[in-house]
């Protein structure tokens, strides 16, 4: 590649969990090697594109299906994806790439199949518990495997090198969370000094005070269903909420509904008499983090990554069909920790038992603090760094 610009693919997309670590690892990548040209490949979807443009990178539609549950759908699952993998395969001769990172999902199996095909350096970034069938099917092909969780490992087949990287998360939450870390010692210490008295934040600022009269500052409760939303939950964490109104002075609440049920769910708070911004989505998460008390959430890997990272303590809900039940596993692995509380939406009773864990949290500062510690020891702040060096180390 002497004397070329070197061009770096990333493949896949399809949902925040998988494009947004994508995202950070290519804005560092970006800063490191400014002439480097990075071009992410996906499904079209306007998420995808909308995102990727915003971020300022070329973007690649190709065709592609996920595994049908219907056979009558096969045939056109084999087209689609077939049809991929051709038009990835001429890209990446015509475009001399040196290096393809696999994002996980089915929309990154086109590009990653055509870049082992062609003998291009396959780096693949996996963010859960449970590896998907992607990483599991893609991972014999891959220079080197990159993971969130060391557990992930065992379900793994290859001969090349599995790093435990931690989950990239992109910079701006670094900066935001430096700045919420100084904000912690500083609220500790005064903490201590006025004899354990309460230290609550400022909105819209980091530097804590003391409160001069009995009223406290707002806090902000985060309600997380995903970057489509999560039904289940925008139908009963209102409920839930409603019954613990008299914990939530002082609490103002962002929820993030999905674009199909912003309207249900602000009319559900409206019918409760309880005060809520609902949204379909939120584009500044980091910023959004760094006015976060307390989340209420799916439990993804990017998403748990962002919440360590900013410190966030939360009570979590993961979903109940996700493959190999791998939200499950994510959020064990914070909780063996002491980061968050697991409410498994199978189990009966689930609107009690989310109330009770919601009423610890709420009704304990120091609980909130411990977790929040617990949350940033789970932390992997240099995921980002880690994975720019392998992909650097490994291209072609």
């Amino acid at each position: 590649m002497s004397g070329l610009r070197e061009h770096i693919v990333f493949a896949g997309g399809g949902s925040g969990g998988h494009l947004f670590p994508g995202l950070a690892v290519a804005e560092q990548l970006a800063a490191e090697t400014p002439r480097t040209r990075i071009t992410f490949a996906g499904t079209g979807k306007p998420f995808e594109r909308e995102h990727v443009e915003a971020a300022g990178f070329d973007y690649l539609a190709l065709a592609c299906r996920p595994i049908p549950r219907n056979p009558l759908e096969l045939p056109r699952f084999l087209a689609d994806n077939l049809a991929g993998f051709w038009r990835a395969r001429r890209f990446l001769h015509q475009e001399r790439v040196c290096c393809v990172v696999g994002l996980g999902g089915y929309a990154s199996v086109p590009m990653a199949r055509a870049a082992a095909r062609c003998g291009i350096p396959l780096v693949l970034l996996e963010q859960n518990a449970v590896p998907g069938r992607a990483t599991r099917w893609l991972t014999p092909l891959a220079s080197a495997v990159c993971l969130a969780f060391g557990t992930a490992r065992a379900y793994l087949k290859t001969r090349g090198p599995i790093h435990i990287t931690g989950n990239p998360v992109r910079p701006a939450f670094m900066r935001y969370a430096a700045e919420r870390g100084r904000a912690a010692e500083r609220g500790r210490e005064s903490f201590f000094a006025l004899g354990g008295k309460p230290v609550v934040q400022v909105q819209g600022s980091f530097a804590p005070r003391v409160e001069k009269d009995s009223r406290p500052l707002s806090r902000q409760l985060l309600v997380l269903g995903g970057s489509s939303g999560a039904r289940s939950m925008n139908e009963n964490v209102p409920r839930v909420l409603a019954r613990l109104r008299p914990h939530l002075t002082g609490w103002r609440i962002l929820h993030q509904s999905g674009a199909n049920d912003r309207e249900a769910t602000q009319n559900c708070y409206d019918s409760l008499r309880l005060q809520a911004t609902v949204v379909p989505f939120i584009a500044d998460m980091p910023a959004t983090l760094a006015e976060t008390d307390l989340a209420v959430s799916r439990a993804g890997g990017t998403a748990l990554a962002e919440l360590s990272v900013m410190g966030i303590p939360a009570v979590l809900l993961p979903y109940p069909h996700a493959a190999d039940d791998h939200q499950r596993k994510n959020a064990d692995a914070f909780a063996s920790a002491g980061a968050c509380i697991v409410v498994d939406e199978r189990e009966p009773f689930l609107c009690e038992r989310l109330e009770r864990s919601l009423d610890s949290i709420l009704s304990s500062e120091i609980r909130r603090r411990e977790m929040s510690s617990a949350m940033r020891q789970n932390a992997s702040p240099a995921a980002t760094d880690e994975v720019v060096r392998l992909i650097l180390a490994g291209r072609s």
